[in-house]
């Protein structure tokens, strides 16, 4: 990702130059202020310089802002503070609590409260924005700038009776990598073919530099379609399924956890599953997955989890914004050991 190192005198005052309306010695401006917060509620798929993916969701509840954000990697979270600043531009604040001292027991023993902000214009269906993130040590800022994309709202939930499918697809044939590829080829590859089965294992080694591993995508794009294959997730380990490169169905050993956005089966950070069907670590387990207008239906070793959800918007590490283009399934390669065997895809026909 591209930054700018900006010292932090220079990030604070364009904090204050936005969020200010000015001291009693200037002359008040002769255009009025707009205040029509509904140009920018709503949700967003947003274009992250370098390459990555976000979304936003600005609302209005009982009278005060709120928003939700995606920024890159990770998960969907609440935001500390949204608000309308000067000149009509759209203040969004996210803060962590940052470890900056630890003693010789590695203890924390100093935390400090590190805010992000956005600073967001509108023009049409469009936002632009820069993101300022202060450094750790306080004396920087680094920058980093991003388009959006107003999202229309997700359709009614679909007549998945009445859908007409065509002709299935073998992803993955058994002997080789045919028809995949990484996302980034610069990157190491941790999938190999053994004995008819797509393992990933992205070892790093005690001592040695850390080992870059990518994801594999297909090399064809799809639209909607059912997706069925088996999955064996070890005890401890992490993976994940993107349909059309954009949403993430949750690969991980979650045997026996409370029901979460985050465990096996799960839309990443956005649906939950309605029960429990995942087996232990280290058995071999089924998905049955279907991606029809926006809407998300899994089966989980014959259990359904989730039924016809509507899925708002990418989830973490998708590879595109655009929720109406095709793409391809990916496979996360670089979290951990992971193996996948009869993977067929079937698409839908409209």
């Amino acid at each position: 990702m591209k930054t700018k190192h900006i010292l932090f005198s220079l990030g604070i005052g364009v904090l204050l130059l936005f969020s200010c309306t000015g001291s009693k010695n200037e002359p008040a401006s002769s255009a009025p202020q707009k205040t029509d917060i509904s140009e920018f509620t709503g949700q967003w798929t947003i274009d992250i310089e370098g390459g990555s993916v976000g979304w936003l969701e600005v609302r209005q509840d009982d009278g005060f802002l709120d928003a939700d954000v995606l920024w890159g990697g990770g998960s969907v979270l609440p935001v500390s503070n949204v608000f309308l600043a000067k000149d009509y531009v759209l203040m969004i604040q996210r803060s962590n609590n940052v470890i900056v001292k630890r003693d010789e027991n590695k203890n924390p023993v100093k935390t400090l409260v590190v805010t992000d902000w956005m600073e967001i214009t509108k023009s049409g269906e469009n936002i632009t924005g820069i993101l300022l993130s202060p450094r750790r040590n306080g004396l920087s800022v680094d920058t980093t700038l991003f388009t959006g994309t107003k999202l229309p709202p997700v359709p009614p939930a679909p007549d998945l009776a009445a859908v007409k499918y065509g002709e299935p697809v073998n992803l993955f044939n058994g002997k080789d990598l045919s028809g995949w590829k990484l996302i980034n080829e610069k990157q190491v590859n941790g999938f190999k073919v053994i004995d008819g089965t797509l393992v990933n294992d992205p070892v790093q080694k005690e001592g040695e530099a850390h080992i870059s591993y990518g994801n594999l995508r297909t090399v064809k794009e799809f639209e909607d379609f059912n997706l069925k294959l088996e999955v064996n997730v070890p005890a401890g380990n992490n993976s994940g399924v993107y349909l059309r490169g954009m949403y993430e169905i949750q690969v991980v050993d979650s045997y026996k956890k409370e029901l979460d956005s985050h465990n096996m089966g799960a839309v990443y950070s956005r649906i939950k599953p309605l029960t429990a069907a995942e087996k232990p670590g280290g058995e071999w387990q089924s998905l049955d997955i279907t991606l029809c207008k926006r809407h998300a239906t899994v089966v989980l070793n014959g259990v359904k989890i989730i039924e016809n959800q509507p899925i708002y918007g990418p989830t973490g590490g998708a590879i595109q914004s655009d929720v109406f283009a095709p793409g391809p399934i990916y496979l996360q390669g670089d979290h951990g050991k992971v193996s996948y065997r009869n993977i067929i895809l079937t698409p839908i026909v409209y």
